[in-house]
């Protein structure tokens, strides 16, 4: 069966302010959209090993910002080594393009005229007020969103952003990424239960 890629994003019960360590964040909500099912799907934190088989059967993970956040966090609850996954970082290939960081607002809002419906810190509210439907929710649609510039991306070989004198153009070239062939054999390092 040919590997496909996932997106992910997560959500943090701490904030770099507490930690600087950010095996230290501890993840209150993980969110995967998954290209072999087109589904979505959430863990919270006593789940997260659920979501291990999803990292290793991926083509690619997909995210913004993860290489130096995401998977940061997420290697605290893994018990292989995150650096032997396939990974494509948006934010890296942006700022690689454009010479600075952009904040994925920036594209959606250039992009796809949408915006993320908050911050992180609304979401450490939202774990430390026990709402889990609103965490899961909030996390999902980062992931959705993320998915959508990917896909536009990959459609259009092309994103924008705003500038002080209007949209600009970043070409792109995302289509590799989800054709699902990565030259890497696929990861297999945690133990089946």
């Amino acid at each position: 069966m040919k590997q496909k890629p996932i997106i992910i994003d997560l959500e943090t019960k701490y904030t770099f302010r507490q930690f600087t360590d950010p095996k230290k964040l501890k993840i209150s909500v993980l969110a995967i959209y998954d290209y072999a099912t087109n589904q979505g799907i959430t863990f919270l934190e006593e789940e997260i090993n659920k979501a291990f088989s999803y990292f290793e059967n991926a083509s690619y993970i997909i995210g913004y910002n993860i290489k130096s956040f995401d998977l940061q966090v997420f290697q605290a609850y893994y018990p292989g080594k995150v650096e032997n996954f396939a990974v494509f970082d948006i934010l890296e290939d942006v700022r690689e393009k454009v010479g600075r960081r952009l904040g994925l607002n920036d594209l959606l809002i250039a992009t796809l005229n949408k915006r993320k419906t908050g911050h992180g810190l609304l979401a450490i509210e939202y774990y430390k007020n026990k709402e889990f439907d609103k965490l899961r929710v909030y996390c999902l649609d980062d992931v959705i969103l993320t998915k959508e510039i990917f896909d536009y991306g990959v459609k259009n070989k092309k994103i924008y952003y705003l500038t002080p004198s209007g949209k600009a153009e970043i070409t792109v070239d995302w289509e590799k990424y989800l054709e699902g062939d990565n030259g890497k054999k696929s990861v297999s390092l945690t133990l089946p239960f």
